[in-house]
């Protein structure tokens, strides 16, 4: 307050720390987008959520092809389309919450320039749509399963949210900076689904990570897919226990992303209102 009485408002400079209590306060907000996207995403469809199953299962079909039949893509011991189903599930559940959140701020620009509230609630919420996509698909592998005969370690199955976590961590890490730099520069949308498709190829999807030479095993391990897809074929199917230092790396690029996405993000956030 200025000396004459004037309450002066100012945008917060440098690097600010994430307000958890002001995002709690915002929590129905985060909810309420939430479920706004779940609804425009299966209004007037043909299908509706048929098609979070049918986007992981056609894909599995063309990959049992090409890679399983074809290329003749070892499997680690399991049948190659639930090895390549098991492996499409988190990678789905990322590249959704991916997209999503880099369009958010944009897609989002008429509520962003009319009221204030945390503009992190805005790629938070981006993610829970992916959450029932891959709650949908999760029975079609339980049932792949069931049908050859794959039983889920006890020990390991504990383990399944964790990397179910740490792919939605992925996605909002990437997603921040995404969503930050499409505010400013809208051909960031363009580069997005390439971005994606390259980000598949470099996953262990298809294949296993085992066939990655052990040279080159530390740079495979910054990518933190790497480690959420094994971790998530090891939990589900206990085939190979995954590389711990190919864990350990994802683990820590995951977070190195996530920081500083954050501070990108803070950073942008007092002026992503004049530009969307």
């Amino acid at each position: 307050m200025s000396s004459t009485g004037t309450i002066l408002v100012r945008p917060r400079s440098g690097f600010q720390p994430i307000d958890l209590p002001e995002l709690w306060r915002y929590r129905e907000l985060l909810w309420f987008l939430a479920l706004r996207d779940i609804k425009v995403r299966y209004k007037q469809t043909l299908l509706g959520a048929a098609w979070a199953i049918l986007q992981p299962f056609l894909t599995m079909v063309v990959f049992s092809i090409v890679f399983g039949r074809f290329a003749a893509i070892p499997s680690e011991g399991a049948p190659y389309p639930v090895f390549a189903y098991c492996g499409l599930l988190p990678w789905q559940l990322f590249a959704y919450a991916l997209t999503q959140s880099s369009a958010s701020l944009v897609a989002n620009q008429r509520l962003i320039t009319k009221v204030y509230f945390p503009r992190l609630v805005v790629p938070l919420a981006s993610l829970l749509c992916g959450l029932v996509d891959f709650a949908v698909a999760l029975p079609v592998l339980l049932g792949m399963m069931l049908y050859y005969g794959i039983t889920p370690p006890s020990a390991a199955i504990a383990a399944v949210p964790l990397f179910i976590i740490l792919a939605l961590l992925t996605a909002l890490a990437a997603g921040l900076w995404l969503s930050a730099m499409n505010a400013v520069y809208r051909d960031v949308q363009y580069a997005v689904p390439f971005l994606t498709q390259f980000w598949l190829f470099i996953t262990p999807v298809a294949y296993p990570a085992s066939l990655v030479p052990e040279r080159f095993r530390w740079l495979f391990g910054l990518n933190p897919m790497a480690g959420v897809v094994e971790g998530f074929r090891w939990a589900l199917l206990g085939k190979t226990r995954p590389d711990v230092a190919l864990l350990a790396l994802s683990s820590a690029a995951v977070i190195a992303l996530l920081l500083g996405g954050l501070f990108y993000f803070r950073r942008m956030e007092r002026e992503i209102a004049d530009l969307v």
